[in-house]
């Protein structure tokens, strides 16, 4: 191995004269890559090791393309090792990428390169330019940003805060370390920013979402999510928003997803969700990370088949284990790759019949915090989430959350839509960040926090709920929902959904729970509520328990997915005159159901409701996908 103190060595000879070949096509509407990183691929120097590996890889999983990593973690891979492994791939009818991961040490918390730095400047560049000379087009993993406050950025920072000086550095550093040396080396060569899943934080490390996308000629989507429980927290939904809110940054420029095993522990209904909720998005391309996890995380049936198994459900453990024949031999499977294989064979039935995603919009400002990543858990109850870095002028209902309060001019931009006629959701958190601006539409205020576990009409959670205070002027603001412990013959009681009118529109308060993890303990008729609010713009919404989403696409298309662990039945609300839906995998037409009897709750929430119901059961961790 050689490693990057070793660089200035290197002898660079002119790029070998090769085309990529013509996309291989293995699915209708999508791509399937492989990433390898730098350590896998200088091990591609011996030829049975790569020959070996690749055959493992291969016989279980159809691919398109593979990106070989050329640097991580000061491993530099060789020139003729890049070439004989572009070789090699091509040979076998793959498209080949490259890829940099700009670390020094991963296993020291991710440590990155200091871009104030003299010598890790001429590096970063030297990097890049290797990267370059080989491939006509790389992708840069997930840590392209810095957290270094070494005595160089200490100095270097000033007076700025560690966020404003980073975005500035990190994009000054992409344009001239990154961007500008390697298109003079290979003027032909398309660079991809791959940004990872904690979006709600990237500022603070030098992440820039308003310039990077406008200077990279495309991006990558980290769409892992992985166990929820863990330091991140990144709920399921994560996998599919993230695609559409990136996509929303510089449409047209998102240019795939990027998923590892992470979560694989829980079973490999898990590890199939997160690629499947990536090509929900429509992404064009799957990156599968990496190509060791690829050979080393074997099958086994004690940690990965599901207690659920054996229901019919959307991946099928058993089924996947039937030997495979996917060049000229039967294999049986034993790696996650063949996880990923079948996942790809189901979805590529139905996912190029999918129009373009559609979702309630939801405005998120550059570089905003607050209610970090609550638009995921919004996800995971049924509504179906559209982050746009713009505030919307033609959505009938526009949501927003803390991070509106990053907006100087954001009570201006709902005073437009509320004269529009249309209606404004804002969650307790901007309410509490911002009161006295928002005084001038309805005088509002927060206090303390209350425990609630009765919604009266609506329903009881089986806990306790940790709640703020909504309190208003009696007869200028409405409560829809009311919460109290108890409510039913209680003493106090306090908005769940309040709404005030202003000029032609309204402005309703969501009351979030402190903990956002105690959304899915509401009960189903607060989740109903929180969903007829906020549907205007869609033809659907569902009345289902937390734990079912709901994708909706512009040409009548639409999915509904649990990620539950039993069996649910959902209904349907479809728009006036939808009157029968088609699953459009079993081929079945489901017809609406008589007009409802609903509880008088649902009558005085909703009087005017007209919609179409359909009945749909769905087994756990499964998805149905339909037509109207």
């Amino acid at each position: 191995m050689k490693h990057l103190k070793h660089l200035k060595h290197f002898i660079f000879v002119p790029l070998l004269a090769a085309c990529l070949t013509a996309y291989a096509g293995n699915y209708r509407s999508f791509k399937v890559s492989v990433y390898t990183r730098a350590y896998e691929v200088e091990k591609m120097k011996d030829l049975h090791w790569l020959d070996s590996t690749w055959n493992v890889i291969s016989s279980q999983v159809k691919v398109d393309k593979i990106y070989l990593e050329t640097h991580r973690d000061l491993l530099i891979v060789p020139d003729a090792t890049l070439e004989q492994a572009k070789k090699y791939f091509l040979d076998k009818g793959l498209e080949v990428g490259g890829g940099i991961t700009y670390t020094i040490n991963e296993r020291n918390n991710f440590e990155t390169f200091c871009y104030s730095d003299p010598g890790h400047r001429r590096l970063v560049r030297e990097i890049a330019e290797h990267t370059a000379k080989h491939f006509d087009d790389f992708i840069l993993d997930d840590f392209f940003f810095t957290s270094c406050k070494s005595d160089v950025e200490i100095r270097a920072k000033g007076a700025k805060s560690w966020t404003q000086y980073r975005l500035e550095l990190m994009t000054e550093a992409a344009q001239n370390l990154v961007i500008k040396p390697a298109k003079k080396v290979n003027p032909r060569v398309k660079i991809i920013i791959k940004y990872p899943n904690w979006y709600d934080h990237f500022q603070g490390l030098g992440f820039n979402l308003d310039t990077g996308p406008k200077i990279f000629d495309g991006i990558w989507t980290g769409t892992e999510t992985r166990d929820p429980s863990s330091a991140q927290h990144l709920q399921h939904y994560l996998g599919y928003n993230i695609v559409r809110y990136f996509e929303n940054l510089r449409p047209g420029h998102n240019l795939g997803g990027w998923v590892d095993s992470g979560g694989s522990h829980m079973g490999m209904d898990r590890y199939a969700e997160q690629l499947w909720l990536t090509f929900f998005a429509r992404a064009p391309e799957i990156a599968l990370f990496a190509y060791n996890q690829l050979l080393s995380v074997g099958l086994n049936p004690a940690i990965h088949r599901t207690s659920w198994q054996g229901q019919d459900t959307s991946f099928d453990y058993d089924r996947m284990m039937t030997p495979v024949d996917l060049n000229g031999q039967t294999v049986t499977p034993s790696t996650i790759a063949r996880v990923a294989g079948v996942t790809f064979e189901a979805i590529d039935s139905f996912v190029y019949k999918l129009g373009k995603p559609l979702g309630i919009a939801c405005y998120k400002p550059f570089h905003s915090e607050g209610d970090d990543f609550l638009p995921n858990y919004l996800g995971m109850i049924g509504l179906p989430v559209d982050m746009l870095p713009e505030f919307p002028t033609d959505r009938r209902v526009v949501l927003l959350t803390e991070q509106a309060k990053h907006d100087p001019a954001i009570v201006d931009k709902i005073k437009a839509q509320l004269s529009r006629g249309h209606d404004v959701a804002i969650t307790t958190n901007l309410l509490k960040a911002i009161p006295d601006r928002l005084a001038d539409i309805v005088e509002l205020r927060t206090g303390g926090p209350a425990l609630v576990n009765d919604f009266g009409p609506a329903g009881k959670s089986d806990r306790d709920i940790l709640i703020t205070q909504v309190k208003y002027l009696t007869n200028d603001a409405w409560e829809t929902v009311s919460a109290g412990r108890p409510l039913t013959a209680g003493v106090s009681g306090y908005p769940m959904l309040l709404w005030a009118s202003y000029s032609k529109g309204r402005l309703c308060v969501l009351t979030i729970p402190e903990d956002f993890g105690n959304l899915y303990d509401l009960p189903a008729g607060v989740l109903n509520a929180f969903r007829q609010t906020l549907s205007s713009d869609l033809d659907l919404r569902i009345d289902a328990p937390a734990g079912v989403s709901l994708f909706v696409y512009d040409n009548g298309t639409f999915i509904i997915e649990s990620f539950l662990d039993t069996p649910v039945t959902v209904r349907l609300h479809a728009r006036e005159g939808i009157d029968r839906i088609t699953d459009m995998l079993r081929g079945d037409a489901l017809d609406r159901l008589p007009a409802p009897q609903d509880a008088p709750y649902t009558r005085r929430f909703s009087p005017d409701d007209k919609s179409s119901i359909f009945r749909i059961t769905l087994m756990p961790h499964s998805y149905r996908v339909f037509n109207k």
